[in-house]
């Protein structure tokens, strides 16, 4: 065994003891993982030109290293408390400023899209990121359908929220459900995914499932998780994070290493599964994609 000792390597760079004290039994219930929630199509995926060369992480620490506060704060606790998650039948509800709000199966939303692969950079707020196989198609494709009006300035989204399903929604860690919001230019743009699924299979339910936000620019929890409701408002929304805590969660939260979050620094990452950290890119690596949408706007500001 290589035991690297270095200064900088601190608590939040170790794998939780937790996740590989449950790996085994988690790693038995992926056996069966395909048989739930929504089917998709077993093929190889096609790399879509968006995606990174970079090697992406193992499934298992992709799946068993995870941010859903409504089954838990560790990092460990998703993978084993989201088994309550029911992601079938699913359906989202559109409303606000659009021609055809209303109600929508699961099925609804996924037919008429062809689904791809984009190998996508993901970095956490807390200093540690990932790279991800994901299988989705472009948000944009489906907020066209709903035929957003004039009005609509920015896109709010909204997670599931049952007591039932979700354990922790007693615990007031935040103000339930949890909601997120995007401008609209950024909500359509191309790099911008609606994710069904990784390593070409079903989302599990600690990732998201049955369907989940991808912005790949920005940090982590922008990413919404097993949405229930899209909404065109035609003012900015408060997201959940920053209704929370606003000084150190900004409404636009896109990856700037000079700009440090108040209790962490931000310029370097470690890789989940790598010891060593590397230096972390503007726009997490997306800045000739992405950075015109933010042109003449004070990014030290607008966090």
């Amino acid at each position: 065994m290589m035991i690297k000792q270095t200064p900088d390597l601190t608590e939040n760079d170790t794998t939780p003891y937790a996740l590989y004290q449950h790996r085994r039994e988690f790693l038995k219930f992926l056996g069966g993982a395909a048989l739930l929630g929504t089917a998709l199509p077993q093929r190889a995926w096609a790399k879509s030109a968006f995606s990174t060369d970079e090697t992406p992480t193992d499934f298992a620490d992709i799946t068993t290293y995870n941010n859903f506060y409504e089954f838990g704060t560790g990092k460990d606790e998703p993978a084993i408390k989201a088994k309550t998650l029911i992601t079938s039948p699913w359906s989202v509800t559109v409303d606000g400023a659009c021609e055809k709000p209303g109600t929508y199966t699961l099925e609804d939303i996924l037919k008429p899209h062809a689904l791809e692969e984009r190998i996508y950079r993901m970095r956490c707020v807390e200093g540690w990121s990932m790279v991800i196989p994901w299988q989705g198609f472009p948000l944009g494709q489906l907020l066209k359908r709903f035929q957003p009006t004039s009005k609509a300035k920015f896109v709010r989204f909204e997670t599931l929220a049952d007591p039932k399903q979700m354990p922790e929604l007693k615990q007031n860690v935040l103000d339930w459900p949890y909601t997120e919001g995007l401008r609209m230019d950024e909500a359509m743009h191309p790099l911008t995914l609606l994710a069904t699924g990784l390593y070409n299979k079903p989302l599990l339910n600690q990732n998201g499932a049955p369907l989940r936000l991808v912005v790949p620019w920005k940090y982590g929890f922008k990413s919404i998780k097993s949405i229930v409701r899209i909404s065109f408002v035609e003012q900015q929304p408060v997201s959940s994070w920053e209704k929370a805590n606003a000084r150190e969660y900004g409404f636009y939260s896109n990856v700037n290493p000079t700009v440090d979050h108040p209790r962490w620094a931000q310029y370097n990452e470690r890789r989940i599964g790598e010891f060593s950290k590397r230096k972390t890119l503007m726009f997490n690596g997306y800045e000739a994609q992405v950075a015109s949408l933010y042109s003449g706007m004070d990014l030290r500001k607008n966090y």
